[in-house]
């Protein structure tokens, strides 16, 4: 053999890069290695349960023959293949089918994991009709509490309203203190302070919004012979009392 030409094209040409012998010896073991995990995977055997399914499917489609015992006797007694059974031929034709058992868990674990199963759908049934019957309550509560939130701000505007009606009638006829304090709008004090000692003096706290509300009402009524309801000053009680309604909202409604 000439000794190698360092020196000529076909040298020179060659990728000498560093590191480069290692990836492709890398490539080429992991190329290896999956062919060799696809040939074993073709050549895997059989497990013993597979074996034992693929025979017993073979011998339960093959017909019985004349050297089984059983099949024999019926021959004898005039049975022919593909008859049905009994005297006048009304019984079955085809052998009743043979249900293997492969698992390991006991009898009746199948009806139990069926009534596990329909357990648990109903109650995740009872689950969802609960929170439905929550969110129906909750709305209702919600409805309920925007109702009366609603009732308690006309209430407040009515008292307002009487208050300041109140004010001007007692006004108009020299009367210069109310005859309780809350009967009139209180002017807004500067001293925050100062208001919060006068509330805390003021008895009338004790009182709800429709409390104050009737009361005043029916001051008004006894006093100025005014409604709040009609909007009207009557000439005495007797006018009052024949012409209007009632005392309330409701009444005038």
């Amino acid at each position: 053999d000439e000794e190698e030409d360092y020196m000529s094209d076909l040298f020179i040409k060659q990728d000498v890069r560093p590191g480069l012998p290692m990836v492709r010896r890398v490539k080429e073991a992991i190329q290896k290695e999956e062919k060799q995990k696809e040939a074993n995977e073709k050549n895997r055997k059989k497990s013993i349960k597979e074996e034992e399914k693929e025979r017993r499917d073979l011998v339960l489609k093959s017909a019985l023959g004349n050297e089984n015992k059983g099949f024999a006797l019926l021959q004898k007694m005039g049975y022919k293949s593909g008859q049905a059974l009994g005297k006048s031929g009304e019984g079955i034709v085809e052998p009743i089918p043979l249900n293997i058992k492969t698992g390991r868990s006991g009898l009746g674990h199948e009806e139990l994991k069926k009534r596990k199963a329909e357990e648990k759908l109903e109650n995740y049934r009872q689950k969802l009709h609960m929170k439905k019957q929550a969110n129906e309550q909750a709305a209702d509560q919600f409805r309920i509490r925007f109702k009366t939130k609603q009732e308690e701000r006309k209430m407040e505007g009515d008292l307002r309203k009487s208050q300041r009606a109140c004010q001007q009638l007692d006004m108009q006829k020299d009367i210069d203190v109310p005859k309780e304090t809350w009967f009139w709008i209180e002017p807004e004090e500067e001293d925050k302070k100062d208001e919060e000692d006068k509330e805390d003096e003021c008895t009338s706290s004790d009182l709800s919004v429709s409390e104050k509300l009737h009361i005043l009402t029916a001051y008004l009524r006894e006093e100025h012979f005014y409604c709040i309801w009609c909007g009207t000053t009557y000439e005495d009680s007797e006018d009052l009392s024949s012409n209007c309604p009632g005392d309330s909202a409701a009444d005038h409604d």
